[in-house]
């Protein structure tokens, strides 16, 4: 149904012709812009579940700025959506929204309004006028008819609005926040976060977390997820980025992506900017972020915080605010790595946690206090069934935008422990450090998939890598003989034949196994270590060395000469 049209069903003049469930209350959610409609839609199933008694309709509001992509939420969750101009017929008992700038029509039924982040913490441009004002505090107008209720976080969100504006004495209810506590409540299932998201086992995983408008991080900064990539060892680290609705709905999708076009082809997970980001914000080692809510709710849940920016629309004596002066910034002039190692490094007894204080009170609590108030406010029992809580997250769906890094800068550096050689391979990201300079102590070569699109980089590669694992040795033989027969300028060429074993290809004619007992290595790290050992001139076959993956990993290789290539 298109959203100007009349809706007949559940509500409008002669409704109960229609109607198959005989409702007692009409509940009226609010969608004005997708980060508020969002909000909404990951609550209140939790709140009216099992009651035939609330008949649930979403009415479309067209006026935001940001109101691209909520008829897509909407249609999508399979909810039904009147156009705003049909409500004042609706004959609503509540009307329910996570957005303060509606315009609701005249009548005496209450308005619920939700935070659609952490609080009252940031100035935003008023619709109605050139000026600013305080996101989440709905018009003068609406508070003094006596029907607005403004749901609360924290104690301390009464005073702040209190003292600037008065207007809302009597009209907070302290309910906690559903969102955090379903944060809260999912981190047992962070493994499960990550394993979808494709973060593999060993990597760290970095969020960059912007919210929206030229103060955000991704506003002053939008070449920071490619410096990052381009810093953090690819094996080591894996890079996200939540960016927030109203880029999205501002932007575009096609925007965003080609502003991040280089740090997608380097990896970037780009989550999409509904419901996905809360696993995604569980699953992450660190957040590198502003004075968005987001940041705040990984502080919170005493995940490392950096900040990379923080604007000056964020409020004073707001948890953000308390947030900026115990979070530790991003130095754009030291180096990258180091500073988010060190940041990873104080997880646990991160002085960021100490803001979740501020923000919010008795967590856990949200869901039960929720229902109790949209009960009470539609004039209805709460239903019999034990009061709701906070339920774990579910995976990320759909699953981020991500493309395949295919081309890598390696540096391997090999040493000798207990007569073993060990070999240290960083890989980064080739589209964006390009080749570099080898040093005394370290050899550097170009590795790439053969899927790789810029052919300049494919022809100058060192290694060739077929990221498809084959089906047989066979199989596996005539690819290695085929690349290294169409590019001449490659001197290895590996391709995996199972979990375990990497067939490396020699332009000689050799052809080493190399096997390990523990994670796959792929064949880009399998060939680093033969790479390593052409170049210092030892042994390749019939020994076991050591290859070392960061500070924290390393594997037991153990090489073998392939004796069908003979």
């Amino acid at each position: 149904m298109h959203a100007s049209q009349p809706l007949r069903v559940p509500v409008g003049p002669d409704a109960d012709r229609w109607s198959t469930f005989r409702a007692e209350k009409t509940l009226v959610v609010a969608a004005r812009t997708v980060t508020s409609t969002a909000r909404v839609l990951e609550c209140l199933p939790s709140l009216v579940r099992d009651d035939s008694r609330v008949s649930v309709v979403f009415a479309y509001d067209s006026t935001s700025a940001f109101s691209d992509g909520v008829l897509d939420l909407l249609h999508n969750a399979g909810c039904r959506v009147m156009p705003w101009d049909q409500l004042g017929n609706a004959a609503p008992d509540l009307i329910l929204s996570a957005s303060e700038n509606i315009e609701v029509p005249e009548g005496d039924c209450p308005v619920l309004v939700l935070p659609h982040g952490v609080g009252f913490q940031k100035l935003v441009p008023d619709s109605r006028s050139s000026r600013v004002r305080l996101s989440g505090v709905v018009s003068d107008a609406l508070l003094e008819s006596g029907r607005a209720w403004l749901a609360v976080s924290h104690p301390d969100q009464e005073e702040q609005l209190l003292s600037t504006h008065p207007k809302t004495a009597g009209r907070t209810l302290l309910v906690g926040d559903p969102c955090f506590d379903e944060l809260q409540s999912s981190q047992s299932h962070r493994d499960a976060y990550r394993r979808a998201l494709g973060v593999a086992e060993g990597r760290r995983f970095v969020i960059i977390s912007s919210t929206w408008g030229p103060s955000s991080l991704i506003g002053q900064d939008p070449e920071l997820p490619a410096r990052l990539l381009a810093s953090l060892p690819y094996d080591e680290y894996q890079v996200g980025l939540i960016a927030h609705p109203n880029v999205w709905a501002g932007h575009g999708s096609w925007q965003i992506r080609n502003l991040q076009a280089s740090a997608l082809a380097a990896g970037l997970v780009l989550i999409p900017p509904v419901h996905s980001w809360r696993p995604a914000l569980v699953a992450a080692d660190v957040v590198i972020g502003d004075h968005g809510s987001v940041t705040l709710y990984g502080a919170s849940l005493g995940t490392p915080v950096v900040l990379a920016a923080f604007g000056e629309d964020a409020v004073p004596g707001t948890a953000a605010r308390a947030l900026a002066q115990v979070a530790p910034r991003l130095d754009p002039r030291t180096e990258l790595h180091r500073q988010v190692a060190d940041a990873i490094g104080t997880c646990g007894r991160t002085p960021s946690a100490s803001v979740a204080q501020r923000a919010f009170a008795e967590p856990g609590r949200a869901h039960a206090r929720l229902r109790a108030a949209l009960y009470r406010l539609m004039g209805l029992p709460e239903p019999a069934s034990a009061s709701p809580h906070a339920p774990v997250l579910q995976l990320p769906e759909p699953k981020p935008t991500t493309d395949r890094c295919t081309a890598w800068r390696v540096t391997t550096v090999i040493s000798t422990d207990r007569g073993r050689p060990t070999i240290t391979v960083i890989r980064l990201p080739a589209s964006l450090t390009g080749f570099g300079e080898e040093d005394v102590d370290a050899f550097v070569h170009l590795a790439c998939d053969e899927e790789e699109r810029d052919r300049r980089l494919t022809e100058s590669a060192s290694v060739v890598l077929n990221h498809h694992q084959a089906t047989t040795r066979a199989g596996a033989h005539h690819w290695i003989a085929e690349t290294l027969g169409r590019l001449p300028g490659c001197g290895l060429a590996a391709v995996d034949t199972d979990t375990h074993n990497t067939l490396v290809g020699l332009r000689d004619g050799r052809v080493v196994t190399a096997t390990t007992t523990g994670p796959a290595l792929g064949p880009g790290l399998a060939a680093a270590v033969v790479y390593a050992l052409l170049r210092t001139s030892q042994p390749l076959t019939g020994r076991c060395v050591t290859l070392r993956i960061g500070s924290d990993r390393s594997e037991a290789v153990r090489l073998t000469l392939d004796r069908a290539a003979l």
